[in-house]
């Protein structure tokens, strides 16, 4: 770690957390890119439906694999724990890819496509075809995330960025082959995507090998897959679990009374809202790594960074930046933008609790309580799915508002539970210090 201890300037701060935010902001141009080339084919909306049913279902079958980088980045401290590591995720990865291989090769896919995913039966060949290629993106998904998650317990990331960098100038190169030698299909999409997350995996294999050989020595603690198991469980279900919560807020918002508009203004703005947030996605790295060189200032640098996304989305909302955007970058007309607008006030909640959220879980995970992490999430879905129940019997006419509502009010009570938490952790460790003293 290149801070010492106590020794920790801002400028420090954001050299570590800027380029996290750019890697997390820029990785959402991936799907630009694809989506771009996939609507330059013939039957453009078959083939980004289809490939978007593929994507869907890869985004919840990786979302365990994803937690490894905060994995790696909580638990390894030496060459022993990231050998150790390394053959506890193949376990996980093998699991999800004989899943993946059942889903391709008999027929309970077509049955997942057609009644989890709502797609027509001439659908189900497409939409097979591309998930095979973009399973594949698990193998090189996982191997990254346990890399980077050397790259940021040294306090190199600004080589998330330039991967990404790398990774989106490649995509681009190849989806402009696709498109002059007019070769667009749903699998078009998955290659592209495979091919960008190839390429981020080398970069991040070559810089995390390198730093493991100049500056990990070969044993400093003993780690266990027990304890990687205790640690990594509970973080997967806590993942699995966010992306449950916006599905389910669809399946109610289609009882509204304009459920077209009630769910497409909700889109919109979860949308732009996940924008504006992905830039503080990392902030349970800050903890991770630099909250126990000087807490105070890691605390200040937070409270900064948490009021960015809420006075952003205030500008869209209150000023007529908002409505410009909506129709000049989002292309919404004036009906849809107003609408979105409105849905997007409630989402100010969310803005300014999120990186607090993150943070209290940052330090959950650095004292190896990702149990209590869950516990908190379940909190947070079981008071999404009961506000968003209720506003949608009571006040159907909300529309798009009562997703929103029912999304910030969960993240809302998420916080609450987070900090109960950290503050009896808290307490309960003060208590056996001054019995100790």
């Amino acid at each position: 770690m290149n801070a010492g201890k106590g020794r920790l300037t801002y400028k420090q701060l954001c050299a570590f957390f800027i380029p996290l935010g750019f890697s997390a902001s820029l990785t959402s141009i991936t799907h630009v890119i694809i989506n771009g080339t996939l609507s330059r084919g013939e039957n453009a909306a078959f083939i980004i439906a289809c490939y978007a049913v593929a994507f869907a279902l890869f985004g919840i079958i990786e979302r365990p694999i994803i937690v490894f980088r905060q994995t790696c980045s909580a638990l390894v401290k030496d060459m022993q724990s990231f050998k150790v590591l390394s053959v506890f995720m193949v376990i996980p990865m093998a699991v999800i890819l004989s899943f993946c291989l059942l889903m391709v090769y008999t027929s309970f896919g077509g049955w997942v496509y057609m009644n989890l995913f709502n797609a027509d039966p001439n659908m189900v060949e497409t939409i097979s075809d591309a998930f095979a290629i973009i399973l594949f993106v698990i193998i090189f998904s996982g191997i990254r995330g346990i890399y980077q998650g050397v790259i940021i317990n040294h306090l190199e990331t600004k080589w998330l960025t330039i991967m990404v960098v790398v990774r989106l100038l490649i995509m681009f190169a190849a989806a402009y082959l696709f498109v002059y030698f007019d070769y667009i299909t749903s699998a078009t999409g998955s290659v592209l995507f495979l091919l960008g997350m190839l390429i981020e995996c080398v970069i991040s294999v070559w810089k995390g090998q390198t730093i493991l050989k100049a500056d990990y020595q070969e044993q400093v603690t003993k780690l266990r897959k027990r304890e990687i198991a205790n640690f990594y469980l509970p973080l997967a279900f806590y993942f699995v679990i966010q992306t449950v919560l916006i599905p389910v807020i669809y399946v109610f918002l289609s009882k509204t009374h304009n459920i077209e508009m009630g769910i497409a203004s909700f889109a919109l703005a979860f949308s732009i809202t996940q924008m504006l947030l992905s830039f503080f996605m990392y902030t349970h790295q800050l903890v991770l790594q630099l909250y126990e060189v000087n807490k105070e200032k890691v605390v200040r640098f937070i409270v900064f960074l948490s009021l960015i996304p809420t006075l952003a989305l205030a500008v869209l909302c209150y000023t007529p930046a908002g409505l410009w955007f909506m129709g000049e970058v989002m292309g919404a007309d004036e009906e849809l933008a107003m609408t979105t607008i409105a849905v997007l006030k409630f989402f100010m909640i969310k803005t300014l609790v999120f990186p607090w959220v993150d943070f209290l879980n940052g330090f959950l995970m650095l004292h190896r309580k990702t149990k209590r992490m869950a516990a908190a999430q379940i909190v947070n879905l079981i008071t999404v799915i009961v506000t968003v129940s209720l506003l949608v019997t009571y006040f159907p006419g909300l529309n798009g508002i009562n997703g929103s509502i029912a999304a910030s009010l969960g993240e809302l009570a998420g916080l609450v539970t987070v900090l109960i938490i950290v503050y009896k952790m808290t307490a309960k460790k003060k208590r056996k210090l001054s019995q100790t003293a």
